[in-house]
C-alpha cells in the first residue's frame, strides 16, 4: 500500500504533536485520509470511526486524552467527506453509493494501521455513522480485541409520523433523478455553523462547540451538510439489515447520552439487551456526541472505555 503525506490543521485545538496524517487509496480507487498519533510505551491502538460530517482533526483533543491513558490512535475521512474525496460536484452534499463501500475504507484504514507498524493490539472506537460502520466491520470480523460506541447509528431518529414519508421519498427521489437533493429540512451548511449553541443536539459544552465552529471557519474544505436521499436511503437500508443479524462475540461498552435526539433508541437497546458480552451505559445529561461533552462527562467516558480496552489488550 502507497502511504502518501497528507495535511494535518493543527493550529486549532491541536493533539498530540505526533500526529501525522497520509492518504491512502481504497480497492475502488477512493482517496482518503487518515491520521494517527502515537505514543511511547502505548499498550494498543484506538481505531476511531468518525460520525458522518466529521474529520480527523475534531479528534485530536480525544487523542491527547488515550495519550494520557498509554493508546495510540488512528482516525479517518471516510469517503465524502473532510480531505477524502467528494462523491458529488456540490460537495456540501453528504452521498454515498451503498453503505457496504464504507467498508472498503475500513479496509484500506486497516491496512495503513499494519503498514505503520501502530501499536498492537488494535480497538475500536466509533461515534454515530462510524458507529453503523464499526457494527458491520466487527460483525464481518474486524481484528479488534474490544468495541466502543458512543450514540451509534443503529438506527435513526425520525418522528413516528414522518418515518412513512421518509422511507419512500428515500426511495422515489433517486429514481425522478433526484436523490442528490437534500430531503426536507436539511440543510447545505454544517450544523454547528448554522444552529445556535443552545439547545443544541450534540453537546452541553460551549468550548467544544466553538471547536468545531472554529476548525470549520479555518479550514472550510472540512465542511459537510446534510445528507443526501440516496445517502438516508442505503443509511435506513443498512441500519434495517444489522438490526436482523446477531451481535458477535466481542468486549463492548456502548455509550448513549441521556438527551440524545439524533439516533434511534430502541435500536440501541435492542442490540445491547443482546449482546452478551457488551455493556450500554446511560451518560447522564450528555447530548449525541459523549466524547465532544464537558470534561467531567468527557473523562469519565473515556475512563470507562480505556478500561474495557486495556483491560482487553491481548497482542
Amino acid at each position: 500500500m502507497s502511504l502518501t503525506p497528507a495535511p494535518l490543521f493543527t493550529g486549532i485545538y491541536p493533539g498530540p504533536d505526533t500526529g501525522l496524517a497520509h492518504w491512502i487509496e481504497t480497492s475502488d480507487g477512493k482517496r482518503l485520509r487518515v491520521a494517527h498519533w502515537t505514543v511511547e510505551g502505548a499498550k494498543g491502538t484506538v481505531l476511531l470511526f468518525p460520525g458522518r460530517t466529521e474529520y480527523v482533526e475534531k479528534y485530536g483533543v480525544i487523542a491527547a486524552e488515550f495519550a494520557k491513558r498509554g493508546l495510540a490512535v488512528m482516525a479517518i475521512d471516510w469517503r465524502g467527506q473532510g480531505l477524502a474525496d467528494r462523491m458529488l460536484p456540490d460537495r456540501r452534499i453528504g452521498y454515498v453509493d451503498t453503505f457496504s463501500d464504507y467498508q472498503k475504507d475500513v479496509a484500506a484504514m486497516m491496512r495503513a494501521a499494519r503498514n505503520l507498524q501502530l501499536p498492537r493490539p488494535f480497538f475500536l472506537l466509533a461515534h454515530s455513522m462510524g458507529g453503523c460502520i464499526g457494527l458491520r466491520a466487527v460483525m464481518e470480523g474486524l481484528s479488534v480485541q474490544a468495541a466502543a460506541f458512543t450514540g451509534p447509528m443503529w438506527g435513526i431518529h425520525i418522528a413516528p409520523h414522518l418515518r412513512p414519508f421518509a422511507a419512500v421519498l428515500s426511495h422515489l427521489m433517486p429514481k425522478i433523478g433526484q436523490g442528490h437533493s437534500l430531503p426536507m429540512g436539511t440543510k447545505l451548511d454544517p450544523y454547528v455553523t448554522v444552529e445556535p449553541f443552545e439547545d443544541n443536539m450534540l453537546t452541553t459544552d460551549a468550548s467544544m462547540y466553538d471547536m468545531m465552529r472554529d476548525q470549520l471557519a479555518a479550514h472550510p474544505d472540512l465542511s459537510l451538510g446534510g445528507p443526501s436521499y440516496v445517502w438516508l436511503r442505503e443509511a435506513l437500508s443498512e441500519t434495517n439489515h444489522l438490526a436482523l443479524r446477531a451481535a458477535p462475540s466481542l468486549p463492548c461498552i456502548t455509550l448513549l447520552g441521556s438527551n440524545e435526539r439524533i439516533v434511534h433508541l430502541g435500536r440501541i437497546r435492542d442490540r445491547m439487551a443482546t449482546w452478551t458480552s457488551g455493556q450500554l451505559q446511560i451518560v447522564e445529561g450528555a447530548e449525541h456526541e459523549i466524547l465532544m461533552e464537558t470534561p467531567k462527562l468527557r473523562d469519565s467516558a473515556l475512563d470507562d472505555i480505556a478500561r474495557l480496552f486495556l483491560g482487553n489488550a491481548k497482542s
